[in-house]
């Protein structure tokens, strides 16, 4: 089966170089580092490192509070962090600078990877969330590399998916020494993928132990204080195509009953920035944008974030979240940032991504589900007439956030006794 999949890989290359051409006209610099994706890249000296991969934004962040732990207690190991997308390399650089060596993890290919790893030389490999690649997990196998995946989910969709490859994938689990659940749910799924039991556990969450960014609050209120503080705002965060034209026709409902209310909204994707904002201004929306306008004034009546790594300060300065990825199938984003600022969640039905966490906010009365896209204006404009219900489901949702904080120092632990070992 590896030697078909690898068959395969290497016959989808010339593939694989089409949407490097793609990506390099989206991004400026793109073309400059494609031979990192074939494990092409200079490296200072990383003997004894410690390797973390994050596939994209999302990752990323989770990963934060985790790399922050390794850098206090491992101060004299070299930081690896790879990432696959742009926008995950991006967030690298914003959330660490140099103090880690960021490069993209290569293509599965076989001699991708085995000049990845001596480039590299990890001691530690640690794979966040749901990334399984069989050359690379049986390249660290062979040269001895001790493979962790951390804050591991995978979704009853995923598991689905992987049925062709299952065979493949149970060999490749079997390279891996330790899987860190996000949930009960998440390890049954590894198990019935073909995991050894006695190697998985329950950590959960790292996206819990995220720290809320210094100044987030501050920089809200100070929003507030631009666009007016009693002025009614709701966000709509990490928005999919197919989601930005429910999210404007659910402000077009909101803005019959409250006429000075703001939507704030932030596509998932930066080359999709322009096609929203197209999409706003051609439905008449009075539109400001953060990288022309910086803040609303008190006549625009949307407003979009067209930049990255800004988040919070706007989640913090908004009565309401709507978290997109959740009208469409694309399984939702995550929940975690509006609450842990005491914020009312929204989501739509799609949320097999997030579905632990989603469902606890559920239960724990943050959040609130919208089952059709249609009736989102009617659940915004219930929570804008509320302000008891907006705080009482915002209070509960940071109740949610921090019971179930702790995972980081679980995940070191068990980091703690691998190296040991």
């Amino acid at each position: 089966m590896r030697y078909l999949y690898t068959l395969l890989m290497y016959l989808a290359t010339p593939i694989i170089v089409m949407r490097l051409l793609t990506r390099g006209m989206r991004y400026g610099n793109y073309h400059q580092r494609w031979p990192e994706r074939f494990g092409i890249f200079k490296a200072p000296e990383l003997r004894g490192s410690i390797w973390v991969h994050a596939v994209s934004v999302g990752e990323v962040n989770a990963a934060e509070p985790l790399i922050k732990a390794l850098r206090v207690d491992y101060p004299n190991a070299p930081l690896v962090v790879t990432t696959v997308t742009p926008t995950g390399s991006a967030r690298v650089q914003q959330l660490f600078g140099d103090s880690v060596f960021h490069v993209y993890l290569p293509y599965d290919l076989p001699f991708s990877v085995h000049r990845f790893l001596s480039q590299v030389r990890p001691r530690l490999a640690l794979i966040v969330e749901t990334e399984i690649w069989p050359n690379l997990y049986f390249g660290c196998y062979r040269r001895g590399i001790p493979l962790m995946i951390v804050n591991a989910r995978l979704s009853g969709r995923s598991l689905r998916g992987y049925a062709p490859m299952r065979a493949l994938l149970r060999s490749a689990l079997r390279c891996v020494r330790q899987i860190a659940a996000q949930s009960r749910t998440d390890a049954a799924r590894y198990r019935l993928l073909g995991a050894d039991p006695t190697q998985v556990t329950v950590s959960g969450n790292l996206k819990f132990d995220m720290p809320v960014p210094v100044g987030a609050l501050e920089g809200g209120a100070l929003f507030r204080q631009q666009w007016g503080h009693l002025r009614p705002v709701w966000i709509a965060a990490s928005t999919h195509e197919g989601e930005e034209l429910a999210v404007l026709e659910a402000h077009l409902e909101v803005l019959k009953r409250v006429p000075d209310a703001l939507l704030l909204i932030a596509p998932r994707h930066p080359e999709r920035f322009r096609a929203v904002e197209h999409s706003v201004r051609s439905l008449g929306f009075a539109t400001a944008t953060r990288s022309v306008d910086r803040v609303p004034g008190a006549s625009h009546q949307v407003f979009l974030i067209d930049s990255m790594g800004e988040l919070m300060p706007f989640f913090a300065a908004s009565d309401l979240a709507f978290v997109g990825g959740s009208l469409v199938p694309i399984g939702g984003h995550n929940v975690l940032e509006p609450a842990s600022l005491a914020r009312p969640v929204l989501v739509g039905p799609h949320t097999f991504n997030f579905e632990e966490i989603t469902l606890s906010l559920i239960r724990g009365g943050g959040a609130k589900r919208v089952l059709q896209s249609e009736l989102l204006g009617a659940q915004v404009l219930d929570l804008l007439h509320d302000e008891a219900r907006r705080k009482q489901m915002g209070c509960q949702a940071r109740v949610v956030f921090d019971s179930e904080r702790g995972a980081v120092g679980r995940v070191m632990k068990l980091i703690d006794r691998m190296l040991q070992e």
